[in-house]
């Protein structure tokens, strides 16, 4: 299974006391192919240094470095779905130019692109992939 996680996600899934942990686990177990991008990349570790325990971004991005189940997609095509937030673009490009099972957001911004009919990327929420990872 190959999965974007947008960044939000990510923040919530490393947290050890999260409800969200399972996520994080997961891939540790390999239960999915995480499917990222330079951009996303930069934006995790961002984030994580902003908004996590020092040394936490260090290690999540060794992690990455590291891990067979990280797959690194490069962009081929711009598709600008998201009009609101330019930002979150990054994350649905990569998910269409890798044909990701799904991608993983909480975010509202994302929701425009269930309307599209090409390309067409399964958005779902963490509550969602969570009951998806318990059936695996």
């Amino acid at each position: 299974m190959k999965v974007v996680l947008d960044s939000n996600i990510l923040l919530v899934a490393v947290g050890k006391r999260s409800s969200y942990r399972p996520i994080w686990n997961a891939f540790l177990a390999g239960k999915f192919k995480l499917i990222v991008s330079e951009d996303v990349v930069l934006e995790y570790e961002e984030i994580l240094q902003q908004r996590s325990a020092p040394g936490v971004a260090s290690l999540i991005m060794e992690i990455f470095i590291e891990s067979p189940e990280v797959i690194y997609q490069k962009i081929y095509y711009l598709w600008n779905a998201i009009k609101n937030d330019p930002e979150d673009n990054k994350f649905f490009d990569i998910a269409v130019a890798a044909n990701a099972d799904y991608l993983v957001t909480n975010d509202a911004h994302f929701n425009v692109t269930r309307e599209l009919k090409f390309p067409k990327v399964e958005i779902i929420t963490a509550e969602e992939f969570l009951k998806i990872l318990d059936k695996s």
